[in-house]
């Protein structure tokens, strides 16, 4: 499959008085058409920074994109003035927010913040765009869908208000949907319900998607391919099974064993991923996990480790990456 979208050494800072943020500091991936792509860390991690940088809605001041490209269908985001990014966001990549409440506009009705979009790019008559509109919310599953264009958004529960969000953002019929924390809000059931729909609406209209999550469950679940973030830097990535079944980083590892499995034959005691992620402003020498990882050693310290490819399509930023399953089964024995 063609690659819908490559970011090439992204870097997005944030100037403060305290000092320089690096949220992003030089990733690098591809998306196919049609893939899932989930990216999973910590809170404050980089993930959603990323997500903001790809649509270039970072403040500016503080914030700016500093390096790097982002080519989507061969077209680098970052070269294109401020009118043609408003022909691509929205219209060929979407962009599903974590909280709808406040990316909903309170004093408009959901009807007319649908036609808006629809009015906009793909210029519908207002008539045409309602009917549209209408389609919209019947195909996320909101019944009663012409009535309730001429409601507000306070008006909606807040998994009825997530609906709207994904049917705002396949109103285009976009070639990529970002999905940032699309379920945070929501209780466990209307979780499901909303994974399920944005899984089966992007099968059906080829949809490539980027979930961005802290749950891995939703991962294992809805995503082919995996990005593991840690203070800004990617260090880890490959299949949902090779990331489940052989994980190649300390903090992956850590993950994955502070998860609660449903297929344990015993009661087993969840690990806690010790300490507190890093100061973005003053990153510690060496690998920014070092100080949390029980595998470190002399060399995580001093020197950086870069993403190398440890198995096919699978790679990993740890001096240790080759012995970690040893190291591993060692330290519960």
């Amino acid at each position: 499959m063609a690659n819908l979208l490559e970011v090439k050494d992204l870097t997005t800072h944030f100037f403060t008085q305290d000092g320089v943020v690096k949220a992003v500091d030089g990733i690098s991936y591809t998306l196919a058409e049609g893939e899932v792509l989930g990216v999973v860390g910590e809170s404050g991690c980089g993930k959603s920074v990323h997500a903001l940088s790809i649509m270039r809605l970072v403040a500016n001041p503080p914030g700016r994109i500093v390096a790097g490209e982002i080519l989507f269908e061969g077209e680098n985001l970052l070269n294109m003035d401020d009118s043609e990014m408003r022909h691509i966001r929205g219209n060929r990549i979407a962009m599903v927010f974590q909280e709808p409440m406040t990316s909903l506009n309170p004093v408009l009705t959901i009807g007319r913040q649908l036609t808006e979009t629809l009015e906009l790019h793909q210029k519908m008559a207002s008539r045409e765009a309602r009917t549209r509109a209408a389609e919209l919310l019947q195909t996320v599953g909101i019944p009663d869908a012409e009535s309730r264009l001429s409601d507000y958004p306070h008006q909606f529960s807040g998994g009825m208000r997530q609906r709207v969000m994904i049917a705002m953002a396949l109103s285009c019929n976009p070639r990529l949907i970002i999905a940032d924390e699309p379920t945070t809000a929501l209780d466990v059931t209307i979780q499901a319900q909303i994974l399920e729909l944005m899984r089966d609406l992007a099968e059906e209209f080829g949809t490539a998607m980027v979930i961005i999550t802290h749950n891995l469950g939703v991962v294992a679940r809805y995503a082919h391919r995996v990005v593991v973030m840690y203070a800004g830097k990617i260090v880890e990535t490959g299949t949902a099974h090779d990331i489940y079944r052989n994980p190649r980083h300390p903090y992956t590892i850590a993950l994955l064993n502070s998860v609660p499995r449903l297929d344990a034959t015993e009661r087993v005691r969840l690990d806690a991923i010790e300490g507190l992620p890093p100061d973005l402003v003053d990153l510690p020498q060496g690998c920014s996990f070092a100080p949390r990882c029980k595998y470190a050693y002399e060399r995580c310290t001093q020197e950086t480790p870069v993403l190398v490819e440890t198995d096919t399509n699978h790679t990993s930023a740890c001096w240790r990456h080759d012995e970690l399953t040893e190291l591993a089964a060692a330290a519960k024995s």
